[in-house]
C-alpha cells in the first residue's frame, strides 16, 4: 500500500473519522486470477504473472486499499507444506494440502520447521524480496508479515472434523501440536519482518476459531493468539469469517487492532462485542452482493449499511470474508461510488 493508504489505516485505528469512509478488500488468489484473465496455477507459480496481476488491481482501483497487498501465496498450501504436507496444484482449482496427522498419537512425531529453508515458505519471501523494488517503484510498500493461525493449519494438518474432534477427546496432544505451529508462526513473521523491514503489521487469518465455542476458544485458541499478537507492530489483522459471537468480545484484549469478520452479524452487534478498541473491515455479503448482484444492488446494499451503522469511527468498508470469486470491476466501482457519497 502507499504511505498515504498506510497512515490513513492508522488514523481510522486510533478513531479518527476520516473525511471519506475508506474502503478496503482482503484479495489473493480467490479472486484475483480471474479477474485478471489467467489460471489460478499460472498465478501462484508465476512472479510475473503473480506481479502483474496485483498491480493492474492497485492501478485500476487506486483509492482502495488491498490488504495486505502483493501477498505472496500458495493458498492454503503455504504453512502445511513446511510440515510435509503433500500439496496439489490443479491448473485452475483452488490448490489443497493433504493431512499427516492421522491420529493424535502422531503429533509427538511433529518437528517445528524451519521457515527459512522448509515447505514452500523460502519461496514464498524470495518472491517478496525480488518484488520489493517493484512494488517501491509503484510508489507501494510491504506492510504487513501473512499466515494462516493457529488452529487453521492444525485442522489442515489432521482434518477439520477431527481436529474439532480431538479437542475434546485428545485435548493434550492438541496443545502440544498448537504450542508446536505457534513456535513455528513466531518465527516465521520474525523472519519477514527481519527480511522486509518496511514490515509493521501482522495478518493472520483463522476461520476454525469460529467453529469453537467460548470454553474452547478461551483454552484453544485465546492463549496461541496473544502470544501470536504480543508483537511490537502497529496493525495487529485478524480474519475470522465464520461466527466470531464467542470469541470477539475477547480480540481487543489479545492485542488485535483490526478485523475482518464474516455476514452472520451486523455492523452494529459487531461493534457491541468488539467495543472500541478493534477497527471492524466489513461488511458487505461477499457472494450475494459483491459477486452476484448487479451494480446498482451493490450501490443499494452499501447505502444501506451505512445508514444503519451508527458508529462510523474505527471502520473500514469492505466485504465480510475476502474478496470472493467473480466479483467484478463495475462492482467494486459501484461499492466505492456508494462509499463516496
Amino acid at each position: 500500500m502507499t504511505p498515504q493508504q498506510w497512515n490513513e489505516l492508522l488514523a481510522v485505528i486510533r478513531g479518527e473519522k476520516l473525511p471519506q469512509l475508506p474502503v478496503g478488500f482482503i484479495i489473493d488468489c480467490p479472486w484475483l486470477p480471474g479477474w485478471a484473465g489467467i489460471e489460478i496455477a499460472d498465478y501462484l507459480t508465476s512472479e510475473t504473472h503473480w506481479f502483474a496481476a496485483n498491480r493492474t488491481a492497485l492501478e485500476t482501483f487506486p483509492e482502495i486499499t488491498f490488504l495486505p497487498g502483493f501477498w505472496s501465496e500458495f493458498g492454503m498450501c503455504t504453512e502445511p507444506s513446511a510440515f510435509g504436507s503433500k500439496c496439489s496444484f490443479p491448473a485452475n482449482e483452488f490448490p489443497y494440502a493433504e493431512k499427516i496427522i492421522t491420529d493424535p498419537v502422531h503429533v509427538n512425531d511433529l518437528k517445528e520447521p524451519d521457515p527459512a529453508k522448509d515447505g514452500l515458505l523460502p519461496f514464498m519471501l524470495r518472491r517478496l524480496l525480488w518484488a520489493r523494488p517493484r512494488i517501491e517503484d509503484l510508489g507501494h510498500q510491504i506492510r504487513f508479515s501473512v499466515s494462516r493461525g493457529p488452529l487453521n493449519i492444525a485442522s489442515f494438518l489432521m482434518g477439520t472434523t477431527e481436529f474439532l474432534m480431538a479437542l475434546k477427546t485428545d485435548p493434550e496432544p492438541m496443545h502440544k501440536l498448537l504450542r508446536i505451529i505457534t513456535d513455528f508462526l513466531k518465527q516465521w513473521h520474525a523472519l519477514q519482518r527481519e527480511k522486509i523491514p518496511t514490515i509493521d503489521g501482522l495478518m493472520m487469518l483463522d476461520d476454525i476459531i469460529g467453529f469453537i465455542g467460548e470454553e474452547d476458544f478461551l483454552e484453544f485458541g485465546q492463549p496461541y493468539l496473544k502470544e501470536l499478537y504480543a508483537t511490537d507492530v502497529s496493525v495487529k489483522f485478524f480474519h475470522n469469517d465464520a461466527p466470531c459471537a464467542a470469541s470477539l468480545k475477547y480480540y481487543g484484549d489479545l492485542g488485535i487492532n483490526l478485523y475482518n469478520p464474516g455476514i452472520q452479524l451486523s455492523m452494529n452487534e459487531l461493534r457491541a462485542l468488539a467495543g472500541n478498541r478493534v477497527t471492524l473491515l466489513g461488511n458487505i455479503p461477499p457472494r450475494d452482493v459483491l459477486a452476484a448482484s448487479t451494480p446498482d444492488d451493490v450501490r443499494a446494499a452499501v447505502r444501506k449499511l451505512r445508514a444503519a451503522t451508527k458508529t462510523q469511527t474505527r471502520w473500514m468498508l469492505s466485504c465480510g470474508g475476502g474478496m470472493p470469486p467473480n466479483v467484478s470491476t463495475e462492482n467494486i466501482r459501484a461499492c466505492l461510488a456508494a462509499a463516496r457519497e
